[in-house]
């Protein structure tokens, strides 16, 4: 592989990067935030279902009481699972087992509750606006709330576990020369590597990547949930990614469990890791890196776009920037910033509430007279492995020149 000339403030310092490490945990949470975060997961994952309940077996559905109430049971037990294999999942040591489980029953819940919600609106409120109170009326609705809930259940699974599917654009930067137009770049992000994506999958990922044919090979972050001795395993594929270049930046996951290991692990793999820092691809463009925001006070680690671009030289830039808000910064200064993070909202209608946070959910979007910006939808998904009118992607981007003044 070719090695492109990066811009750092000294080897020492990167080795020292790598080395960094997040903040260990401390000895725990106070009893009192245990008990606030027991009591808001409690109440999120018993309205999640309790909701779920009541769409399938209203009291006006006139079903056998054997049938309601033992509906009602499972909902309130899968509510309870929920609850208990969270906990297990996220605080303490690691468990796969108990993330299956929980993050299964939250997608699950997570359908049911958007979808009774949308059934009551669309279906229920004019029956009761109008007076009528036909129970057979009231069952049929349920069962196509209970046929929707499955359907999308299934869909969105089988979406989320396939190989994703190549998504194509052309980008017109300005300034290109013409030996830099027609450039690829092969984007890769939030690959979220954990129990449910097998070393297959990666297997499978790297192969299509690899059958692009891509000039450069990014990832934008978000790599895997769990550390390196857990996923080792599933990353090891992106060591057979074939390009001449291959770059790639941290994001806020992997300060979740472990950065430094993840840095070092993707150099041992021979991506070139920025951090804060930029490379030059063949005189015919600059690849910058940031840190994610969610580094901010770890030493060795924090965004820094003055640092990723000091010393560059008079070509285009690319920046990776995980978090897509970060075009508050890089406006005007990179001219297109490659970000993730958003999984393009992943499960409808999250696309809405992933909106308040970031300035663009999924696609190409222009911010000032200079800057473009591309958010991917993702190649793998978090948490809940369903992704529900919102497919993961892997990007192939054109850069094209253009005479645009």
């Amino acid at each position: 592989m070719a090695e492109p000339h990066l811009d750092r403030t000294g080897d020492e310092a990167i080795l020292e990067a790598y080395a960094v490490d997040s903040p260990p945990p401390g000895p725990g949470m106070s009893r009192r935030a245990r008990m606030i975060f027991l009591g808001v997961l409690t109440l999120i994952c018993f309205l999640l279902y309790g909701v779920g309940a009541w769409g399938l077996f209203p009291s006006q559905a006139g079903w056998p009481d054997w049938l309601a109430w033992g509906g009602r049971l499972v909902a309130g037990l899968a509510a309870v699972t929920l609850v208990v294999t969270m906990l297990r999942a996220h605080t303490g040591e690691e468990s796969d087992g108990a993330a299956r489980i929980a993050h299964v029953l939250l997608g699950v819940g997570w359908i049911l509750f958007v979808w009774t919600l949308i059934t009551d609106l669309v279906l229920r409120l004019p029956l009761l606006v109008a007076g009528i109170e036909n129970p057979v009326r009231s069952r049929l609705v349920a069962v196509v709330l209970a046929a929707v809930v499955l359907g999308l259940a299934l869909w969105g699974f089988a979406e989320a576990r396939r190989i994703p599917r190549v998504r194509r654009v052309d980008i017109e930067i300005r300034g290109l020369s013409a030996e830099a137009d027609g450039m690829t770049i092969a984007v890769l992000t939030d690959t979220h590597f954990d129990s449910f994506k097998k070393p297959s999958w990666s297997a499978g990922v790297v192969d299509v990547v690899n059958g692009l044919g891509a000039d450069v090979v990014v990832h934008a972050g978000d790599l895997a949930d769990g550390s390196v001795a857990a996923r080792r395993e599933q990353s090891a594929a992106l060591g057979g990614v074939r390009a001449a270049y291959r770059f790639y930046i941290a994001g806020n996951h992997e300060y979740y469990s472990g950065v430094g290991d993840w840095t070092a692990h993707m150099a041992d793999l021979g991506w070139e890791v920025l951090l804060n820092a930029h490379g030059v691809v063949g005189e015919r463009l600059v690849i910058a890196g940031v840190d994610d925001p969610t580094g901010n006070g770890v030493p060795g680690h924090g965004t820094d776009l003055d640092a990723a671009l000091a010393g560059v030289p008079d070509l285009p830039i690319v920046l990776l920037a995980h978090q897509p808000h970060l075009i508050a910064t890089s406006r005007d200064r990179v001219d297109l910033q490659i970000s993730g993070h958003t999984h393009g909202g992943q499960m409808w209608p999250f696309h809405y509430l992933v909106r308040l946070r970031e300035p663009v959910v999924q696609g190409l979007s222009r911010h000032g007279d200079r800057t473009q910006v591309w958010t991917s939808r993702g190649t793998g998904y978090w948490g809940p492995p369903f992704r529900i009118f919102a497919p993961s992607e892997i990007s192939l981007l054109t850069l094209c020149s253009t005479t645009s003044a």
